[in-house]
């Protein structure tokens, strides 16, 4: 079965290849590509089943859209209505919903919800969030910079605030596609060792800076994200803030960066916390092709899930 769970679970050619998908299924659609087509009815006679334990904009959309561009329905499925692992087992709901769909997308909490589901459903699974990582919006990111300033390899993005669960994914992806990550924030909010030796066994350079000026020194990319969860309390959020302070994406911080370095966010953002609008809406943010591009990034990962 051909599952979408992570990025360091995917052979990296894989990878590339869904990529390389993506930007023809985009190029196709805009009509950049004379004669071309993009496959649009490739899901007809398909049903994707679109699974919702946490709130989503961005996931929710772009999945239920790329299914319908594709010829596709789509079976939408909130956590209130499964009510996933606390009655039916979540065994038993992948084993029930693999007789009725052909395809699982998840956006979770616990990492082990989304690998109990995988391993008994016999339909492919699509990672759509969990806690841990965040795979889909990466491949959307490398996407979205290899369109602007070509082959990501060897490039140094850099990494401001949480060590959360995209910024695993990010170290996942360095690793996968060969280039460098700097994280700078507050040692309590470091990414997980075990995501920082995975890019590292694959040959990529990962530092930890904490003084984010000499972190964005010669970086090819920026990426922020939010500083506090929809779910964090209220004295959370203030401790947070106060961490991540000296971590916002500001002028001053990316004029260290490379002239062109390109700022990115996954959205949704809290402007003027994690980064300025004057980044945001500025001539390095290339925020909202990141955010079209979970469209056709989403696209080429269920066409490959699905041997299409």
């Amino acid at each position: 079965m051909t599952h979408f769970l992570d990025i360091h679970k995917t052979d990296p050619q894989d990878l590339r290849s869904i990529l390389d998908a993506a930007g023809r299924i985009k190029n196709a659609r805009a009509g950049r590509t004379k004669g071309a087509k993009d496959g649009d009815q490739v899901l007809d006679g398909y049903i994707v089943a679109l699974i919702f334990e946490k709130p989503s904009t961005r996931t929710r959309v772009s999945f239920d859209v790329g299914v319908r561009q594709m010829g596709g329905e789509t079976l939408l499925l909130t956590g209130s209505e499964m009510q996933l692992g606390h009655g039916e087992t979540i065994a038993d709901t992948a084993r029930v919903l693999s007789r009725y769909v052909d395809l699982i997308m998840i956006r979770t909490f616990e990492e082990e919800a989304l690998l109990e589901l995988a391993d008994h459903a016999s339909v492919p699974v699509i990672n759509g969030l969990t806690n841990r990582t965040h795979p889909c919006q990466i491949m959307a990111d490398v996407l979205t910079f290899e369109e602007h300033r070509g082959p990501i390899k060897g490039k140094k993005v850099v990494w401001t605030g949480d060590g959360n669960n995209v910024c695993a994914s990010f170290l996942h992806a360095a690793g996968q596609f060969g280039f460098d990550m700097v994280f700078t924030g507050p040692e309590t909010l470091d990414p997980e060792r075990s995501f920082i030796e995975f890019a590292r066994s694959k040959g990529s350079s990962v530092e930890i800076v904490r003084d984010p000026f000499k972190a964005v020194e010669g970086a090819d990319l920026v990426v922020a994200d939010t500083w506090v969860s929809m779910h964090d309390s209220q004295t959370t959020k203030e401790r947070r803030h106060n961490q991540l302070r000296p971590y916002q994406v500001n002028e001053e911080l990316m004029s260290h960066a490379k002239p062109d370095a390109l700022f990115m966010h996954c959205l949704p953002a809290h402007r003027d916390e994690e980064a300025t609008s004057a980044v945001m809406d500025g001539p390095h943010s290339v925020i909202f092709d990141e955010a079209e591009n979970r469209l056709h990034a989403q696209k080429a990962i269920m066409r490959w899930c699905l041997g299409l």
